[in-house]
């Protein structure tokens, strides 16, 4: 197949585009994060500009751009397709400030129970619209009222269209025992997002990494490992996954693939309340504990965390009592509340 090679002045960033790609397609690919949102040509969000080399557009002229535009350099990378090898000029997003929050409307497409109290939502994007985000932050789901709910995004960016959510059943929360209860697939949802600090550091991609959950905890941390194997990274990376028993590890299969399948992923559990039919490969205590008992110095390990308040402070305590360096720990606390913005995602355990 025919490949076309394209630089990014400034950064110096390079990435390939096969033949009746996109220029926006091929970089999201190959984990070069630009800018975008319609993907259809119409908002101009992607738009950038040719140094050299040309493009054609396949379909239809770009509604975005003018012929003034066009005939100074301008392209919409979402549907240019290079015709030789290019240099162009080109936002890069490098942080959470680069990516736009947006509203919109989503509609439920289908309700998966995982667990007796965990319920996987999948959320269907409007067609003419895409939610950009990196891979572990969140969104939060617009309730009457002015009232919120806060959910991690479980997919990986690059199903862009549609949108995972791990929604934990809690006593007395009005909202989760609606989307137990009453909310129907095809139902109409309001969102905002992506929000939210927590997503992998790429500044110093020679140190392993740690990725720590404790019950719907778990939801980022896939989101990140599955955005980092379609990017072909190969750090070491250890996943904990810390629940109260074996029941509530909702997606162990899915866990124990990843690990058999690449070479530098490992998976391990903890249980903190096991029952005598559990899986006797987990350690029996509290997933912080997990982690110490494998890894008694943590200094050179880059260590993400998410899960319930008081695993996270425990989580942060002890690593840093073993050597973890306070500037390469990030975390996502999910706390929640009765009657303010909230993040209902987990219980304590």
């Amino acid at each position: 197949m025919k490949q076309f090679e394209v630089k990014i002045i400034g950064s110096g960033a390079t990435f390939t585009v096969n033949a009746g790609e996109s220029i926006l397609t091929a970089a999201l690919r190959q984990g070069v994060m630009l800018p975008y949102s319609c993907k259809n040509g119409t908002c101009g969000s992607c738009k950038g500009r040719l140094e050299s080399g040309d493009v054609h557009y396949p379909f239809h002229p770009p509604l975005a751009l003018t012929r003034a535009e066009i005939a100074a350099g301008a392209a919409l990378l979402c549907q240019a397709e290079p015709t030789e090898d290019l240099v162009i000029h080109a936002r890069e997003i490098e942080a959470v400030r680069d990516i736009q929050v947006r509203k919109m409307p989503v509609r439920v497409t289908r309700k998966t129970l995982l667990a007796t109290d965990v319920m996987r939502l999948k959320i269907k994007l409007p067609t003419a619209q895409r939610l950009q985000f990196l891979a572990g932050q969140y969104l939060e789901i617009l309730l009457p009222g002015g009232k919120r709910r806060a959910f991690s995004i479980a997919s990986p960016p690059q199903l862009e269209d549609e949108i995972e959510l791990h929604i934990r059943h809690v006593e007395g929360g009005d909202f989760t025992g609606w989307v137990f209860n009453e909310l129907k697939e095809r139902d109409i949802l309001r969102i905002e997002g992506p929000l939210g600090n927590f997503f992998i550091r790429h500044d110093q991609t020679d140190r392993p990494m740690i990725l720590m959950g404790g019950g719907t905890g778990f939801a980022p941390l896939k989101s990140m490992l599955e955005d980092l194997l379609s990017h072909h990274d190969r750090r070491p990376l250890h996943l904990f996954w810390g629940v109260r028993s074996r029941a509530e590890l909702y997606l162990y299969e899915q866990a124990l693939h990843w690990a058999e399948q690449n070479d530098h992923i490992r998976f391990s559990t903890a249980l903190s309340e096991p029952r005598g039919d559990d899986e006797p490969g987990s350690f029996h205590g509290f997933v912080h504990a997990a982690v110490l008992q494998q890894y008694a110095d943590l200094s050179g390990f880059d260590i993400y965390m998410s899960g319930p308040p008081a695993m996270i402070d425990a989580g942060r305590t002890a690593f840093l009592e073993n050597g973890a360096d306070r500037q390469r720990i990030f975390f996502d606390s999910f706390e929640f509340g009765l009657d303010v913005p909230v993040r209902i995602l987990a219980k304590p355990h």
